[in-house]
């Protein structure tokens, strides 16, 4: 089985999103999501892991795909259910990829085809900007 592309997760996902008849009952299932989010291990929950410019506490962890070394793998873990599951979306469409194409997609269509450009307060959406960010520099240090 091939494995989606960043645009077809995307779809994906907006599509669960947009079925949804409201932001509460869309905010709940991305709750949801993080709650299905495994843990992090403590040794990674480091300040060196720590992602800069969230008003929660959230870390972020890169790493090959041990199946598929060319792929970039994420985990990421927070300490408040709402990031925990704004997380979670952003790890199914940028994990698992090259660099390339996390490089190659644009932050701002991503969060926008999922509508959490409007759905979120400046501040969490300041801090969804900062993890794709980390996420894109661990993709470029890779890539380099």
């Amino acid at each position: 089985m091939s494995r989606k592309d960043i645009s077809q997760t995307l779809q994906t996902l907006a599509d669960d999103l947009e079925f949804l008849p409201d932001w509460e009952e869309r905010i709940r299932h991305v709750m949801d999501l993080g709650r299905k989010l495994p843990a992090l291990a403590p040794h990674d929950m480091v300040e060196a892991n720590k992602v800069r410019g969230c008003a929660s506490q959230v870390w972020l962890v890169a790493q090959a795909n041990p199946e598929d070394p060319s792929l970039l793998r994420f985990a990421a873990d927070s300490d408040a259910p709402l990031v925990r599951g704004l997380i979670a979306l952003v790890l199914l469409v940028y994990s698992d990829r090259t660099p390339a194409e996390i490089l190659a997609a644009d932050p701002n269509l991503v969060m926008a085809r999922l509508g959490l450009d409007q759905a979120l307060t400046r501040q969490r959406a300041n801090g969804l900007a900062s993890m794709v960010a980390r996420i894109r520099a661990e993709a470029a240090a890779k890539q380099a």
